[in-house]
């Protein structure tokens, strides 16, 4: 995908929330909580692994105002962080973005394993 047809490279100026010198904020789309979050390097690359130092300290500077903000918007009772990183992994815009994704007691009728439902085969770990 070029930088031409990237969803992210051509994001209307209503959309961003915040803008940095190298990353921006806006709310997910297709958010799967209230606030759904995604923090995006300005630059088109599409590994977290590519990022700079710059972009990778501007990320998580980011990734902290938007906690901030969604707390005092939302009041999530937690969050889930998660970056999918290449298509073996479930990415499907090939440009880098971390999810920041909300909480909320009861949203789901068991939480426990988070991220770890991403193989729901080896999700439950714990005995009952």
């Amino acid at each position: 995908m070029s930088e031409v047809s990237c969803p992210f490279c051509a994001l209307p100026a209503e959309r961003i929330l915040i803008f940095a010198d190298e990353a921006l904020m806006i709310r997910d789309a297709f958010p799967v909580s209230p606030g759904h979050t995604l923090v995006i390097p300005r630059r088109h690359i599409g590994s977290f692994f590519e990022l700079s130092d710059a972009e990778r300290t501007c990320m998580f500077e980011l990734l902290a105002q938007a906690k901030a903000e969604l707390d005092l918007s939302f009041q999530p009772d937690g969050f889930n962080i998660g970056i999918n990183d290449g298509a073996a992994a479930g990415q499907t815009v090939p440009h880098l973005h971390l999810h920041l994704i909300p909480r909320y007691l009861g949203d789901v009728p068991d939480p426990r394993g988070g991220v770890r439902w991403v193989m729901p085969g080896k999700a439950k770990y714990w005995v009952e």
